[in-house]
C-alpha cells in the first residue's frame, strides 16, 4: 500500500510548526555537532509571484490549479561566538538547501527572546553595576528593572553587536507591586553589553542636566510614584455598562483552506498570514472577485529620538525591522481589546532555539457599527433612506518595552479598506535634574524627562487593481485662469499626472493632491475612466535628523509621503532586511533610486505616515492613544455607490431605547 500524499499547502500560508522544526534541522547540519546556533528568525520565502498568479487565478475560477509550489524557508542565525549572521534559503519541500551564507561586516540580526532575556539576567547579576547601584543608594537590587534596547549606531564603535541597557526602579516605598510604573523612576546609569560573550564593556553615566556635562554618582532620591493600574486610581462611578450583542452571530466566515486561513465578509474575500517580522497581513484581497491587492502589511516602524547627547542620540528603534510585530504581539482578551462577537486567529513563530512557540490569540477578528453609512432625506416627502455603516476589524496589538500598538485592518460595506494604528502605552524616560528643562524634551515628573521623537510607519502595498498592470497618478485641483469665460474667478478644475519612474513624492494640501492607483486598461462603464483606488493619508513632517546623520540614512522612507517602486521578489521591508545597527544604503530610498518604469507595470506603494511626539504632561504615566489612518477609497472601480444594497437598520434588528 502506497504511502498517502503529504496534505496540499497553499503558496501563500506561512509555515507550518513542522516546516519551521524542520528549517532548524536542515541548518544545524551545516555545521559541525559541537556548534552551537542562535536562531533569529524562520519565515517563508514567499514563492514566485507569477506562479502563485496562476495558482489564484486558477483556485478563484474554479479550475484545477497547478502542481503544488515549492516550500522555502529563510533563515536567519548566528554561530555562537561568531559576530557575523548567517543566512540560508531553504526548499523545506525538497528538504535540500539553496544557499546558505555568512553576511558581511556590519550586518547584524534581531535579538531574539531568550538572547534578551539572558542580557537582563546579566546585567542585574554583574557586580559592577550592583556596585554603581548601590553608590546611588539603593539596597535592593529586586527593584531595579532593565530594558534592553538595541545600540543603535553612530559609526564609531558599532561594528559589534551590542545592546544599551537602561535601568529604572519599581517603586522603593511598594516593593511588593510588580506593576509599578519604573518609567517613573529613571536611573543615571547605563549598561552596555556586547552580544557575542555576552559580557558588560562598559557603564554610560546619564547626562541629567541641560548640556553634555556627567554628574558624579549622587544618592538617588525617588520621587513619587505615577502609577496607571487601576487599583491605584479612584475610578469614576458613572459609567454604566455597554454591551455589545450580536445574538444571531457574526456575519464574516473563516475558512481554513490547505494551510491558509480565508476570511469572507460581505463581498470582501482575502487571506490572513502573521510572520514574526510583520505580524498581521493580507493577500489576495478581492471585492465581489474582482482582484484589488496581492499583498498589503506594515513594512516597517520607526521611532527616532531628539536627545542629541550620548548615549540618547543613537535611540533608534526599528520595532519591525530589531524586534518584529509578532514577536511582540499581545495575547488578546475577550471584552478588553475586542467587543462583540470575536473569532481569535493564533500562529506559530521560531524560537532562538529553532524550536516553535504558539502565539495564541494574536489577531482578534469583529465586526463594529461606525456611524451613518449614507442617508438622504427627501425634503418633499419626508422619507428618508439610510443605512449603517458596519465594519469588519482584524486587530493585533504589539508591546515593545515601553510602547504599545494597535494595528487594524478595517474593511467596510462601500468597498472601502483602512489601516489603523493607535499609539498608546508609556514614554521612554530618562533622569532629569530638577529645576532643569531641555528644548528637546518634557519635564513629565520629579525627575523624569521625555525626550521628543517622531513615529514613522510605512505601508506597503502590492496592488492588482482589475490586474496585475498599474500605475500611479496624482491628482491636483487647479484655478482657472480669470478670464472672459471665468469672470468672477470662482472656477476650478483637476488635472492628473501619471508616475512614470521610481521615486518619492510628497502631498501638496494647497493643490489638494491626492495620489491614486489605477488601471489604465480597464474603464469604467459609466464615464470611461480608469478603474482605481486612491490614497487618502495624513501629511507628516518629513524626518528632523539631518541628511547626513545615521538617523536619517538608516530610515529611508521617511522622507517622502508615498513611494512607487517596481515589484521585485524580497523588498519587502522599507529599511532593508538588517536593521539592526545598520549604516544606511539599503531599503526604498535605494530601490526607488533605480528609476524603473512604473508605468502599467507590477508596481508597489509605500504609503507613509507618522506622529511627532512633543510629549506632554497628559501621555503620563501612560498615554491616551495617539490615532492615524490611511483609507484606500474606490475611484471610478464601481457604477454606483455599491454600499445601496445594505439593508436599511430596523428597531427590531437594533433593540434602541429612549432614555427617560
Amino acid at each position: 500500500m502506497s504511502n498517502p500524499s503529504p496534505p496540499r499547502v497553499h503558496p501563500l500560508s506561512q509555515l507550518s510548526a513542522n516546516e519551521i522544526r524542520r528549517s532548524s534541522v536542515l541548518v544545524r547540519a551545516l555545521h559541525p555537532p559541537e556548534f552551537g546556533l542562535d536562531f533569529k528568525s524562520i519565515t517563508l520565502n514567499e514563492p514566485n509571484k507569477k506562479l502563485v498568479l496562476e495558482f489564484l487565478d486558477a483556485e478563484h475560477s474554479r479550475r484545477p490549479t497547478p502542481p503544488v509550489i515549492d516550500r522555502e524557508s529563510i533563515v536567519s542565525y548566528y554561530v555562537k561566538g561568531n559576530e557575523q549572521p548567517y543566512e540560508a534559503l531553504l526548499n523545506v519541500t525538497k528538504d535540500t538547501v539553496v544557499y546558505n551564507r555568512q553576511l558581511g561586516p556590519n550586518v547584524h540580526g534581531r535579538p531574539d527572546e531568550l538572547e534578551i532575556e539572558a542580557v537582563k539576567k546579566l546585567v542585574l547579576e554583574d557586580s559592577n553595576v550592583n556596585e554603581e547601584i548601590r553608590n546611588l543608594g539603593i539596597d535592593d537590587m529586586s527593584l531595579v528593572v532593565c530594558a534592553v534596547w538595541i545600540y543603535g549606531t553612530d559609526a564609531t564603535n558599532n561594528y559589534r553587536r551590542m545592546f544599551q541597557c537602561y535601568l529604572y526602579l519599581r517603586d522603593p516605598g511598594n516593593p511588593s507591586e510588580l506593576d509599578s510604573n519604573y518609567y517613573a523612576f529613571p536611573l543615571p546609569i547605563s549598561p552596555v553589553v556586547e552580544a557575542v560573550g555576552q559580557r558588560i564593556i562598559r557603564i554610560d553615566r546619564l547626562p541629567t542636566g541641560a548640556d553634555r556635562t556627567l554628574k558624579p554618582g549622587e544618592q538617588y532620591k525617588p520621587p513619587p510614584p505615577n502609577e496607571y493600574m487601576p487599583q491605584y486610581q479612584t475610578l469614576r462611578k458613572d459609567l454604566k455598562p455597554l454591551i455589545v450583542i450580536q445574538p444571531d452571530g457574526a456575519s464574516f466566515e473563516i475558512g481554513e483552506e490547505s494551510g491558509s486561513q480565508t476570511l469572507k465578509w460581505q463581498k470582501w474575500y482575502f487571506r490572513i498570514n502573521f510572520n514574526g517580522r510583520e505580524g498581521m497581513m493580507l493577500y489576495d484581497v478581492r471585492y465581489d472577485g474582482r482582484p484589488l491587492f496581492y499583498r498589503i502589511s506594515l513594512s516597517e516602524l520607526n521611532v527616532s529620538y531628539a536627545d542629541p547627547r550620548n548615549p540618547f542620540h543613537r535611540k533608534c528603534a526599528f520595532d519591525l525591522g530589531d524586534h518584529g510585530a509578532g514577536y511582540s504581539a499581545n495575547n488578546l482578551k475577550l471584552g478588553c481589546d475586542c467587543l462583540g462577537a470575536i473569532y481569535y486567529l493564533s500562529a506559530y513563530l521560531s524560537t532562538g532555539d529553532g524550536d516553535v512557540m504558539l502565539k495564541e490569540n494574536c489577531i482578534c477578528i469583529h465586526e463594529q457599527d461606525n456611524g451613518i453609512g449614507w442617508k438622504h432625506t427627501n425634503p418633499r416627502t419626508g422619507n428618508a433612506g439610510i443605512t449603517r455603516n458596519r465594519e469588519l476589524v482584524l486587530q493585533s496589538i504589539i508591546t515593545l518595552n515601553n510602547y504599545d500598538y494597535v494595528f487594524a485592518f478595517v474593511f467596510n460595506q462601500a468597498g472601502e479598506i483602512s489601516y489603523e494604528v493607535r499609539a498608546t502605552g508609556i514614554l521612554s524616560t530618562q533622569p532629569i535634574d530638577k529645576d532643569i528643562s531641555v528644548p528637546w524634551g518634557t519635564f513629565m515628573h520629579p525627575g523624569v524627562l521625555a525626550s521628543h521623537h517622531q513615529h514613522f510607519f510605512s505601508l506597503r502595498l502590492d496592488p492588482m487593481i482589475d490586474g496585475i498592470q498599474n500605475r500611479v497618478v496624482y491628482e491636483e485641483a487647479l484655478g482657472i485662469p480669470r478670464s472672459d469665460f471665468n469672470l468672477h474667478g470662482t472656477g476650478y478644475y483637476t488635472e492628473e499626472t501619471a508616475i512614470y519612474k521610481s521615486g518619492g513624492f510628497d502631498l501638496d494640501s494647497s493643490k489638494g493632491r491626492v495620489f491614486k492607483i489605477q488601471n489604465s486598461q480597464v474603464l469604467n462603464p459609466v464615464n470611461k475612466e480608469p478603474v482605481g483606488y486612491k490614497v487618502v493619508v495624513p501629511d507628516f513632517q518629513k524626518i528632523i535628523a539631518d541628511p547626513g546623520s545615521y538617523n536619517y540614512k538608516r530610515t529611508p522612507f521617511a522622507d517622502h509621503n508615498i513611494y512607487v517602486t517596481k515589484y521585485k521578489k524580497n523588498e519587502l521591508y522599507a529599511a532593508g532586511r538588517y536593521t539592526n545597527q545598520s549604516r544606511g544604503g539599503d531599503g526604498l530610498r535605494t530601490w526607488a533610486n533605480r528609476k524603473d518604469k512604473v508605468v502599467n507595470e507590477d508596481i508597489v506603494i509605500w504609503i507613509q505616515f507618522a506622529i511627532n511626539h512633543i510629549p506632554r504632561v497628559e501621555d503620563f504615566p501612560v498615554m491616551p492613544c495617539d490615532t492615524l489612518r490611511v483609507c484606500l477609497k474606490p475611484v471610478n472601480f464601481f457604477d454606483k455607490n455599491p454600499a445601496l444594497d445594505v439593508p436599511p437598520p430596523t428597531q427590531e434588528r437594533n433593540g434602541s431605547c429612549t432614555l427617560s
